[in-house]
């Protein structure tokens, strides 16, 4: 996990950094917390939230992330494997950790006991393994039942979803303390989000009928949280939406996101190149005029994708700076040949706001053709992340 280095209130613009190489993301705490009581508001007081800290924080540090969800009031925290549960457990954190992912081998389900860890069941082989381990202990396991809706990843399908719970309820060593869905595309499809929804909602009526009756009822993502309040249940899962970005098109008509990642380096090389000049491996930007080339301790080992090469930006002056050529293991280049204030040691920044410009994760997953997740959390362990307080 990225451990936090503590800077208040933020980053000199040229000044010395607490690491050597010029490359770095900076979490914005007071966007983190802002975003969370926005989202809070939008909820009744008797749905409580779960914060998805998972893949790392999305890119932004797991005890960075997690420890702001707590102090704000999180009821759960989501992870996607038993290590990323076992880092929060060796960090000091208390708070009730789902694993939003299926445990396998089951041989990890001892982990589970051992550092309070709360698992994702869908399957009776799962449950049956988990609660003889239980019942040996003495103790009982809660667990969150999965009811695969339509996305079909994991989960019990919603046919056998009513027996299935009915005989995880008659496991004395396991409790039923929630059970949950998750929505294909409630950022693009409303209609089959509440047909998903439907289905769900008529698993728990069912199960309900035969009185079991979970306390934990979730379903809603970031952008189910926004756009469908009956799916709200009893718990809320946010990710993207915490972090500051927009989890659906237009979402921001609606609710004031603030961005709580920037991903920044700096100018270590300037150049000018003659017309007829090729940049970076195979060529492939050629020079059309005289051009001024400034070189950022950047590449795709930090998690600046490949694909940006002759189409990305970055903001250098609080100017859009094009990507010229390859993007590099460690280095990107970048046209200043219309920035001529810019100064070797200059912030660049990959994303975030400089100025009056700002280059957001989900308009760099356009330059990329995927989505603002993977932006996220593509950006390299070996980036220090840099917690700004004020």
């Amino acid at each position: 996990m990225n451990a936090a280095v503590k800077m208040t209130p933020s980053l000199p613009s040229a000044g010395p950094l607490p690491f050597h190489r010029p490359c770095w993301v900076e979490v914005h705490e007071p966007a983190l917390r802002s975003n969370w009581r926005t989202l809070r508001g939008k909820l009744a007081k008797t749905v409580q939230m779960l914060a998805v800290v998972k893949a790392d924080g999305y890119g932004l540090g797991l005890l960075n992330v997690s420890r702001v969800a707590v102090e704000e009031g999180a009821a759960y925290l989501g992870v996607s494997s038993v290590e990323e549960g076992i880092a929060l457990r060796q960090a000091g954190f208390s708070i009730p950790v789902l694993i939003l992912g299926s445990l396998y081998p089951f041989e990890s389900f001892e982990l589970l006991f051992e550092h309070h860890l709360t698992p994702t069941i869908a399957s009776l082989e799962a449950a049956e393994t988990l609660s003889r381990l239980a019942l040996r202990r003495k103790e009982r396991m809660p667990v969150h039942l999965k009811v695969d809706s339509g996305f079909g990843r994991i989960g019990v399908s919603i046919s056998n979803a009513p027996g299935f719970i009915q005989q995880v309820a008659l496991k004395s060593g396991l409790v039923i303390e929630g059970i949950y869905t998750h929505f294909a595309s409630s950022d693009v499809d409303p209609d089959y989000t509440q047909a998903q929804a439907q289905a769900f909602l008529s698993v728990i009526q069912a199960v309900r009928s035969q009185g079991i009756h979970p306390p934990l009822i979730h379903m809603a993502n970031s952008s189910a949280l926004l756009r469908f309040p009956e799916t709200h249940g009893t718990l809320v899962r946010p990710g993207l939406a915490f972090y500051g970005v927009s989890p659906y098109p237009r979402a921001l008509n609606v609710i004031v996101l603030t961005p709580a990642l920037a991903w920044k380096s700096r100018v270590i090389f300037l150049k000018m190149v003659s017309e007829g000049s090729g940049i970076s491996y195979a060529r492939t930007w050629i020079a059309k005029r005289p051009t001024r080339v400034a070189t950022l301790a950047v590449g795709y080992a930090d998690g600046l994708s490949r694909v940006l090469s002759n189409k990305g930006q970055v903001l250098i002056s609080g100017r859009r700076a094009p990507i010229l050529g390859r993007v590099t293991m460690d280095m990107t280049m970048v046209d200043v040949t219309d920035i001529p204030d810019c100064h070797v040691g200059d912030e660049a920044v990959l994303l975030g706001r400089q100025g009056a410009e700002d280059i957001t994760a989900n308009e760099m997953a356009d330059w990329v053709q995927t989505n603002a997740y993977e932006i996220l959390c593509r950006i390299g362990a070996r980036v220090p992340r840099v917690v700004i307080h004020g």
